[in-house]
């Protein structure tokens, strides 16, 4: 989690020049669990069924397989790139979320909108360490309306709250 540290050029390109960066973080890792399960159990699969085919003429089938294991591969390291690219953003007006390695997505919502926002966490979750944020507006349907995968989710929540509704203390009990 960042606090006012610069923000990698992919991101900085979306900030307006009056916008100052408060968090920024990228999603949890968990979101790769599954192409980690896929290239894993692939493997075995593959290798399965090469002591399955490998005695006689069965080498066709056998490059087959083996190519099909190299493209859950090739997919899992474009989860991860793609996962190296989104970044969760509050900065003093907006939440972003930036997403997308070829076709680039910025989701928003301006901080002045945010009527509700609540968290939530599954098992998997609490057990991770990752939760989704579900954030509601007045108006229409927002682009940003719920983030999955968030990192530290307790404290992310306490800090956007703290940003949405400011201490307006001024000494009064």
């Amino acid at each position: 989690m960042t606090h006012g540290d610069a923000a990698p050029s992919s991101v900085n390109r979306y900030l307006l020049p009056h916008e100052t960066q408060h968090i920024m973080v990228r999603r949890h890792p968990a979101v790769l669990l599954r192409p980690v399960a896929e290239v894993f159990g692939g493997l075995i699969i593959a290798g399965l069924l090469s002591r399955f085919f490998g005695g006689g003429d069965n080498g066709t089938a056998l490059v087959v397989v083996w190519w099909l294991w190299l493209l859950l591969l090739i997919r899992f390291v474009w989860k991860v790139a793609e996962w190296s690219v989104d970044y969760f953003v509050v900065t003093s007006k907006r939440i972003l979320l930036t997403t997308g390695l070829i076709t680039r997505k910025v989701a928003m919502m301006p901080l002045t909108k945010v009527t509700d926002m609540s968290f939530q966490r599954s098992l998997m979750g609490r057990m991770l360490g990752y939760g989704e944020f579900i954030l509601e507006s007045a108006g229409q349907d927002q682009a940003l309306s719920t983030v999955e995968y968030i990192p530290y989710p307790e404290t992310l929540y306490l800090e956007v709250c703290a940003m949405l509704f400011p201490s307006d203390d001024k000494g009064d009990d």
